[in-house]
């Protein structure tokens, strides 16, 4: 059982769901992201989810966009954002899921980058701008390694393309709960709660649900619907605005605590 598998395993068995936490590699350097990934683990995250940075993130709002702009300014590249991985295995066994623009992966080479990727410690990989249908070749080269290749579900996902999805997804399935890009507000809950069911209809894989996820009430109402509870945005907000500050990490941390306080809230009250 590989370390996604094995943390969602034993979050279901106490009852408990998984907070993804997600940071850009590199911002405001990778000596901080390096910190930042000790960090909020301590700090309560189950996963860490690392974005590698890209000129031209068309998932991303204008949050992650400037993480990103930072990050590259800071010389930060898929190569050694590898070797940061590589060097947190020694201290800690948190499941890391890159999230990769297909670019970057292009240039790197798929089966040198899915074997680099395992090397190194990485646990799975998300490409938000790579569908199913044409990730044949990379899928293939991830399972030779034991990469898990997570797809994404959007509220507009037809029921066959859902069910493509759920089928192919390994570690987890990404249900992003709003029609637009990272940072933006989730309203409609009721609507997320159906899709969530009608995915796990499809699949004994974990479903997390990502975007819009602001606030520790949004995380413990998310975190009822779903199995994990992925947030980016807020997280990357707070570095952008501590980076000069040198209890960055400790304040990051201390949002990071809440999100896990609430979700771990949410388990308490539910009926044993």
């Amino acid at each position: 059982m590989n370390r996604l598998d094995a943390t969602f395993a034993k979050l279901k068995a106490k009852g408990e769901k998984a907070l993804i936490a997600y940071i850009m590699a590199g911002d405001p350097s990778l000596q901080d992201s390096e910190r930042l990934v000790l960090g909020l683990e301590r700090a309560g995250a189950d996963v860490i989810e690392l974005g590698v940075p890209f000129s031209d993130p068309i998932a991303d709002g204008p949050v992650i966009q400037r993480a990103a702009e930072r990050a590259l300014r800071s010389g930060t590249s898929l190569r050694k954002i590898l070797a940061m991985v590589a060097s947190l295995r020694a201290r800690t066994q948190i499941p890391l899921v890159l999230m990769a623009y297909y670019n970057t992966i292009h240039a790197f080479g798929e089966s040198g980058f899915c074997r680099a990727a395992t090397g190194a410690g990485v646990d799975g990989l998300i490409v938000p701008d790579m569908p199913p249908e044409e990730a044949g070749e990379l899928e293939a080269q991830a399972s030779q390694t034991g990469l898990d290749i997570i797809y994404l579900l959007a509220p507009t996902s037809t029921p066959d393309r859902r069910a493509m999805v759920a089928r192919r997804s390994r570690g987890f399935v990404y249900y992003v709960s709003l029609t637009g890009i990272t940072g933006a507000k989730l309203t409609d809950m009721d609507g997320v709660r159906k899709n969530v069911e009608k995915i796990r209809k499809a699949t004994a894989v974990p479903v997390a649900v990502g975007f819009g996820v602001a606030t520790p009430s949004d995380a413990e109402q998310v975190g009822a619907i779903a199995d994990g509870v992925i947030v980016g945005t807020a997280i990357v907000r707070r570095i952008g605005d501590h980076q000069q500050d040198a209890r960055m990490i400790e304040q990051v941390g201390q949002f990071v605590h809440s999100l896990k306080a609430a979700l771990a809230q949410r388990a308490a009250a539910q009926p044993s």
